[in-house]
């Protein structure tokens, strides 16, 4: 059984990130390994850093999910598997919304960094709240690419300046300004393949890139408590952010409990919802 030990739940609130000591069983990863390979093949054309959406197979009258990705409906039941919701809703609280689900593949030898940054600029939640699931896929190490977090980061509940950066080698195109944080702080979280670790929206985090000879592969899942709102009509960073998202059209699930906001369309952006 899936659940968070009170130690785990006293240490995200106090860190804003947490390893569960509950993983994924190695037939389960091995199957996603399987799934994950089947998204590549499907996706010659995207940047394997970039596969957004990666749950949602096609958009209404699309080919694709409606954010230039063919989804693979695997990812979209690792995003509903009752024991990651358990451990979820134990930081966010029982009433839990999946909202997104992206796919970060990071090739050997030449795959992708990402800046330091805080989720909060990129999504148009209000109240802002979210909690990231971030499942490793493959070894998720410092050699090629892990993820990195500022440890207490999220405490002040505060979005600091960010710039953009017009590159192409990166995963996103938004850094934290200079002198914003320490980064002689920051907390390498390595991963097996099966373990997850679960952040806060407002944590400060990255990755480096990946010059290894080791591909490193992790599946974000984006939950939201029901008491906040998916505003569809708001257009975070004016689309630069480095990846072709459409808030408008985003796909919600309630996966638990009410909609405690009472103003979450579930309708929008499933084909199976419109007689298709």
């Amino acid at each position: 059984m899936a659940q968070l030990h009170p130690d785990e739940v006293a240490h995200y609130q106090r860190e804003g990130w947490v390893v569960p000591a509950w993983q994924l069983p190695a037939a389960r990863v091995q199957a996603l390994q399987q799934s994950l390979e089947e998204l590549l093949r499907r996706n010659p054309g995207v940047r394997p850093e970039k596969l957004v959406s990666a749950h949602v197979e096609r958009a209404a009258g699309a080919d694709d999910n409606g954010e230039g990705v063919r989804g693979v409906a695997d990812f979209l039941a690792l995003a509903q598997d009752p024991d990651i919701v358990d451990l979820v809703s134990a930081v966010i609280g029982h009433d839990v919304i999946l909202w997104g689900c992206h796919v970060f593949c990071k090739p050997a030898s030449g795959g992708y960094e990402t800046p330091w940054h805080q989720d909060g600029h990129y999504w148009p939640i209000r109240p802002l709240a979210t909690c990231t699931a971030w499942v490793a896929l493959e070894p998720s190490t410092r050699d090629n690419g892990c993820l990195r977090v500022i440890p207490r980061s999220h405490a002040a509940r505060q979005l600091h300046e960010h710039l953009h950066e017009d590159r192409s080698n990166l995963t996103l195109n938004l850094r934290m300004a200079d002198g914003t944080f320490d980064e002689a702080t920051a907390h390498d979280i390595e991963l097996e393949p099966g373990q997850m670790s679960l952040h806060d929206i407002y944590m400060i985090h990255g990755a480096a890139a990946n010059h290894s000879t080791q591909r490193r592969t992790g599946v974000a899942l984006r939950y939201m408590p029901a008491t906040s709102h998916f505003d569809r009509s708001l257009r975070p960073v004016e689309g630069r952010s480095g990846v072709p998202v459409d808030f408008s059209r985003r796909p919600l699930w309630l996966l638990r409990g009410v909609d405690r906001s009472g103003r979450n369309d579930f309708s929008v952006g499933h084909p199976d919802r419109q007689g298709l």
